[in-house]
């Protein structure tokens, strides 16, 4: 993989790690290496997207594939974000947030398509997560600029520190639970939010609650991969996280979404 991976001292990232619940990494990659990522997955959309299991792609409009809003699994069809996922410096990164070995789970793809996305609900991944602890990170790698308009992440420093918050059913695709008492003071004064550039990489703890706007833009789009690990220390309910991913795609299948 001929990519060159822009990375600050681990030191100082594992510290930062700890006390925020976050990484931020305003350029992991180089224009000139985002223009490959980009390139090799609009080849991954020709060539791997119609492979794919229809509870691994999600579209706006399952009618209109222009609206393609959110993918799972991507590692499993192809050997490029295979690598990218399982062998690369983005996996160390996870190690050194959580300080221990990681096991990786899924590499993801959401987008906020121009004119038609909706808000990102408040949330804490590890809600979804099914783990016998919190030992699992998200990254967040943005394949194009972002910002307000077109729906940067929020992060609410500190969050991690604190007991997973009260979460309710959301009708947001791809989000399926969301903080209910989402809002306070603090929420409001721990909020801080990351614009950047494409190449811009971001990674959060389990518990750290995070969220983003709808794209109000009409003609950019929001369109970044995630890339979920899970530490060695981590145990996941194979059963549990079952029963709840068919209970999702079957009530998406009769909204006619997937």
């Amino acid at each position: 993989m001929n990519l060159e991976f822009n990375i600050p001292n681990m030191v100082d990232l594992k510290k930062s790690y700890d006390e925020d619940g976050y990484n931020h990494i305003p350029e992991l990659f180089s224009s000139a290496d985002m223009d490959i990522l980009n390139k090799e997955f609009n080849r991954y959309i020709k060539d791997c997207v119609p492979k794919m299991k229809d509870q691994e792609v999600y579209y706006v409009d399952k009618s209109n594939k222009d609206t393609l809003m959110q993918m799972q699994k991507l590692e499993e069809y192809d050997n490029f974000f295979h690598e990218l996922f399982f062998n690369s410096k983005i996996k160390e990164l996870a190690a050194n947030a959580l300080g221990e070995d990681v096991t990786p789970r899924a590499m993801e793809y959401f987008n906020k398509p121009p004119g038609k996305s909706n808000p990102t609900p408040p949330h804490q991944d590890g809600y979804y997560f099914n783990l016998d602890n919190d030992k699992a990170v998200t990254g967040w790698l943005a394949l194009e600029d972002v910002d307000d308009e077109n729906g940067c992440i929020h992060y609410v420093k500190g969050s991690h520190k604190h007991e997973y918050r009260p979460h309710g059913r959301s009708e947001i695709l791809g989000f399926s639970q969301g903080v209910t008492d989402f809002g306070t003071e603090e929420d409001k004064k721990n909020t801080v939010k990351f614009e950047g550039k494409a190449g811009m990489f971001l990674m959060h703890d389990a518990k750290t609650i995070h969220f983003a706007s709808s794209n109000k833009s009409s003609v950019r789009s929001r369109r970044a991969f995630g890339f979920v690990y899970h530490g060695v220390s981590a145990k996941h309910d194979e059963e549990k996280g079952k029963a709840y991913q068919k209970k999702l795609h079957d009530e998406l299948k009769e909204k006619k979404i997937i």
